[in-house]
């Protein structure tokens, strides 16, 4: 399609006959779906589907990533009239990407909210499809991970943060985004010997096996040695990428709900992304996004790339497979 038909096109997010190929829409207009991709509960020969999970009731200090989901599609507005810059292959017209709406879960029974999100990831795992999830705070990613090693065994995971999600917490009940990943590796849903941290900037006495690659390390050493090291430690088994938003500088993205400072810059952050392609990706997600701490929505737009990024990644991934 044409610029000069993009008058002809409304809401292609619900009209579009074909779901692979750029989109060209007013990006102030319109459905906001992420990239523009259809929404569509029918996961009939796609690919990926793009989910939110607007949940941020398991944060320890500032909530609002409940909106971040939102946020992220509608800063995605701006991406999808060209292909993905640095790839020699464009995902929107190679492969089929869905967006398939959000979570829907009572937010007043917290208690229930794991398993619902597990069997919701689950469910378009079953349907043949991946994942990319728009959080949300980042304890959406322990059922996320319980959908995924049921499919695909104990998991590589190559994990962007700030903070390492390790504080000890033996407690299956709680639902807490400071102990996912504890739980993660406690329950055997990830293996600790494929899985690597990057961007770390607090303290953690334990990491539970664990590789880290702190934020100095990449300051100091550069971006490519960390993906080496990377790259290296998650091999060539199933891996997902879990990145949470507070992994870049408060500088770069300051709506997050736990800023710490010294952390990545945007462009350490998409050389990585870029240069981790022939990872055997099958799922991740950005989490920590909130809007209500940037009005400029410059945080939204850093989760939107991330996310555009995950899904090359993903598509490298298929086409080495």
């Amino acid at each position: 399609m044409a610029l000069e038909d993009a008058k002809t096109q409304v809401d292609t997010a619900f009209t579009r006959t074909e779901r692979r190929g750029l989109s060209f829409e007013n990006a102030f207009g319109g459905a906001t779906s992420f990239l523009r991709r259809t929404y569509t509960k029918d996961l009939t020969g796609v690919d990926l589907a793009i989910t939110g999970v607007p949940f941020d009731q398991a944060v320890t200090h500032r909530a609002g990533t409940r909106f971040g989901p939102r946020a992220i599609r509608e800063a995605s507005t701006l991406q999808p009239y060209d292909p993905p810059y640095g790839w020699p292959t464009n995902p929107l017209e190679e492969m089929t990407v869905v967006d398939y709406g959000d979570l829907a879960f009572d937010y007043a029974k917290v208690a229930e909210f794991p398993a619902a999100l597990t069997a919701h990831i689950r469910g378009i795992l079953q349907a043949g499809a991946d994942t990319v999830t728009l959080g949300g705070d980042h304890y959406i990613t322990l059922p996320i991970l319980r959908a995924y090693a049921e499919k695909y065994g104990p998991l590589g995971v190559i994990h962007f943060d700030a903070h390492s999600d390790l504080w000890p917490d033996d407690d299956l009940s709680r639902i807490d985004h400071g102990t996912f990943l504890y739980k993660a590796v406690k329950t055997g849903l990830i293996d600790p010997g494929r899985s690597v941290q990057i961007g770390i900037r607090t303290t953690t006495e334990d990491y539970l096996g664990l590789s880290v690659i702190d934020a100095r390390e990449v300051h100091e050493k550069g971006v490519a040695q960390a993906v080496v090291r990377a790259k290296d430690i998650v091999g060539n088994g199933p891996t997902y990428l879990t990145f949470d938003i507070d992994c870049l500088d408060p500088s770069v993205a300051p709506g997050t709900g736990t800023p710490v400072w010294g952390g990545l810059h945007s462009w350490q952050a998409v050389a990585m992304l870029r240069d981790l392609a022939g990872i055997n990706l099958v799922g991740g997600d950005v989490v920590e996004v909130s809007p209500p701490y940037d009005t400029t929505g410059a945080t939204a737009i850093a989760g939107a790339h991330v996310a555009y990024e995950l899904i090359c990644l993903y598509h490298w991934a298929r086409t080495q497979r």
